[in-house]
């Protein structure tokens, strides 16, 4: 994919490093020269001087051929003019960092496909860190209403050796809830587990549920 990323501060061009290695075609847009050189000698993708909601600039950089643009500008008003230029030149996928919560709808008018908002992102891992010391992540999703948690399995931890259809058949298993993902150990990939999967000491696993079962399915777990 031909990726455009408006904004070389320190999200831009990690996200550069990141896209590129993974096999995209990267250019950023940025006012500071310094950090276009940077972009160019130390992370290896194009950069293009200049404001990231300049017509002829955003020309330059292939707009008309991005396959998805990342607005990362440090103010939410030129974000919003990065996606209303991004959507009139037809780019498909159009993603922006948000900073304040009332630039939201404006974002979705102007054509948004993707708005993170890093502040609220923040507050919910650090949250999510005080009150489930336990679970290695946690991802929400559909507003909220899922939760996708990361787990790892203690030696003494209740469903150690035990299979999937043993822990899902315990009246104490939470309804609703699924494991979805096994991984034996850091050196293997993860693999989507079956009935008979059993889950061992040193092992971690993804699990889906709903939010007010997460406390549940980790006393359930016995990692309390």
């Amino acid at each position: 994919m031909y990726i455009l990323i408006g904004g070389a501060g320190m999200m831009g061009l990690d996200l550069a490093k990141t896209l590129l290695h993974m096999g995209h075609t990267i250019a950023i847009v940025d006012t500071d020269s310094l950090a276009c050189q940077y972009a160019r000698e130390k992370i290896g993708v194009m950069a293009f001087e200049g404001s990231a909601v300049n017509t002829t600039v955003l020309l330059e950089a292939g707009i008309r051929k991005a396959n998805a643009i990342i607005a990362t500008l440090r103010e939410d008003a030129l974000n919003l003019a990065m996606v209303t230029l991004s959507k009139h030149y037809g780019v498909p996928q159009i993603l922006v960092r948000m900073s304040d919560r009332d630039f939201a709808d404006p974002y979705q008018l102007a054509g948004a496909t993707h708005i993170i908002s890093t502040t609220e992102l923040a507050i919910s891992r650090i949250v999510n860190a005080i009150e489930y010391p336990q679970v290695d992540a946690m991802m929400h999703f559909e507003q909220g209403q899922v939760e996708v948690i990361k787990l790892s399995i203690p030696q003494n931890c209740y469903v150690a050796g035990r299979t999937i259809a043993e822990i899902a058949q315990d009246p104490g298993f939470p309804t609703g809830t699924l494991i979805i993902g096994y991984q034996a150990n850091p050196s293997q990939d993860l693999i989507i587990p079956n009935g008979n999967t059993v889950l061992e000491s040193g092992s971690t696993i993804l699990a889906v549920t709903k939010p007010d079962l997460v406390r549940q399915t980790i006393d359930f777990m016995g990692l309390c």
